[in-house]
Parts: C-alpha cells; sequence; structure tokens
C-alpha cells in the first residue's frame, strides 16, 4: 500500500519539483555532499599512508628477492604476515583513536549547551 501510494507521488512532477526545493531535502542533499567529499578526502589519505608504509616497501623489495630455499621463503612469509599484521593494528588504533577523540568532542559539545 505504500509503495503504491509513494510510486504515485513520485509520478506528479510538481509534487517532486516543491519536494526538492524544500529545505529538509536541500540540508539533506548538502549532508550528503559533505559525506561524500569527507570519504573521498579519508581515502585519499589512506592511499598516502599505505603507499609510505614500511610494509608496501617491504613486499616491493620482497618481490624482487628470489627466495635460495623453502625455508627462506618461509622466513620471507613471516615476516610479511608479522609486517601486515602490525601495519593493520597500527591502523585499527588510529582509528579507534580518532572515533573516541571525536565522541569526547561531541559530549563536550553537548555538555557546553
Amino acid at each position: 500500500m505504500f509503495r503504491y501510494l509513494f510510486s504515485a507521488f513520485l509520478k506528479k512532477a510538481e509534487a517532486v519539483e516543491k519536494l526538492a526545493e524544500s529545505r529538509p531535502m536541500r540540508r539533506a542533499a548538502q549532508l550528503t555532499a559533505y559525506a561524500a567529499i569527507k570519504a573521498q578526502l579519508a581515502g585519499r589519505d589512506a592511499a598516502a599512508k599505505v603507499l609510505q608504509s614500511n610494509t608496501v616497501r617491504q613486499i616491493r623489495q620482497e618481490a624482487f628477492e628470489l627466495p635460495r630455499s623453502v625455508g627462506d621463503m618461509g622466513r620471507k612469509a613471516g615476516r610479511l604476515k608479522d609486517s601486515l599484521r602490525w601495519a593493520a593494528h597500527a591502523a585499527m588504533d588510529a582509528w579507534k583513536r580518532r572515533l573516541l577523540l571525536r565522541a569526547a568532542a561531541t559530549a563536550w559539545d553537548a555538555k557546553a549547551l
């Protein structure tokens, strides 16, 4: 029933135009654009950090060196695994710190009101 009413409402061009010009819809569009831009910037920052990380350097270095034996190959894989694990933990810790700082700032702002 709701789907039928909603589709009938959207088929009326005047109603859609009036809805698009409303303040809540304009604000929703602004917030959506803001979130998209912030996500794009965060993605660029993350890509830059990955390219600068020791893990990427180590992968490049290990890729060009041929293993001498199976044991050497195992050691290289172990070092790579440890490096990836360390990088993942470091990224998660940084993310947690950012979330905690944002939560604290939000709580501080709420108390100020």
